[in-house]
């Protein structure tokens, strides 16, 4: 068991800072006072964070860090941090490590005993949840499906029965096949896709899968899907029915309070309401 202290100033730290996910101008003052006050920038696209740095007037050093030099980019600032440098990480758009590589860094920045502090800021699926209409209560993320249709759909296949709402990204070439995955595997729920978060051209398509699939072909731009999770039946029950089994158990020998209890519970019902219903009958 590890207890860091995320303020402790006598550690060099590596900070975890969210970028602005379309409009620049959502960047936190917080996360700009950290960007001005690290000694190193680890990017997951230096050229989209020169831009942003650019746009603030910020000057730092840019390490690239990502997927496919990660086996590098990990020591590099294992290095820094060791020379008692601070290291702020961001991607190309919201949170670092949030759909994209980065828990082997943080891993490791653990294991070396130094601080890692994560900022508050964007996130496209808070964004589109909040804004789709459907059910925020429980949730979950699952980040991009497959790229191919058959690995798709068994992911589709493990989540058809959660009641909760899913929370997916996609790619704009890929929408329309990865909705009619959706269509097959999970049916026709109702859904919202989100596109071009915080930009001029933020847009939110609500209705059902079959209606969504028909016009999200020809749309642009990186998208969240949000579904809305398997309906909870409930079961449905008729008084006379309810009554016929309070009967049923009284001759099996139950007090009439003890059967009324049993029955409610077992059909799902108002105990007091088959209470009331059942000595009006009798």
């Amino acid at each position: 068991m590890k207890i860091t202290k995320s303020f402790d100033e006598k550690k060099p730290t590596l900070y975890l800072v969210p970028t602005p996910i379309g409009n620049l101008k959502e960047i936190t003052s917080r996360a700009l006072e950290v960007l001005n006050a690290v000694d190193v920038i680890a990017a997951e696209d230096t050229r989209n964070t020169k831009k942003l740095l650019m746009a603030y007037n910020i000057q730092k050093p840019l390490i690239s860090h990502h997927e496919h030099n990660q086996a590098t980019s990990i020591p590099q600032i294992l290095n820094h941090l060791h020379n008692n440098d601070s290291v702020a990480v961001v991607s190309d758009a919201g949170y670092p490590l949030v759909s994209d590589p980065g828990a082997n860094l943080v891993k490791e920045v653990i294991k070396e005993d130094y601080a890692v502090v994560s900022l508050s800021g964007a996130n496209a699926a808070m964004n589109a949840l909040v804004a789709s209409g459907l059910s925020c209560v429980h949730y979950l993320f699952y980040g991009f499906l497959e790229n191919k249709s058959s690995k798709r759909k068994k992911q589709l296949d493990e989540l058809k029965d959660f009641p909760y709402t899913l929370i997916f990204y996609e790619a704009p070439h890929r929408i329309e096949s990865m909705l009619q995955d959706v269509l097959e595997v999970l049916g026709d729920r109702n859904m919202c896709l989100a596109r071009e978060l915080t930009k001029l051209h933020e847009e939110y398509i609500r209705g059902t899968v079959s209606e969504v699939v028909q016009v999200a072909k020809d749309k642009k731009g990186e998208m969240v899907v949000i579904i809305e999770g398997k309906p909870i039946k409930e079961e449905t029950f008729d008084m006379k029915t309810a009554i016929e089994k309070v009967d049923e158990y009284i001759k099996r020998g139950l007090k009439t309070k003890e059967a009324i209890k049993k029955a409610a519970t077992e059909l799902g019902c108002s105990k007091n309401e088959l209470y009331d219903e059942y000595h009006k009958s009798h």
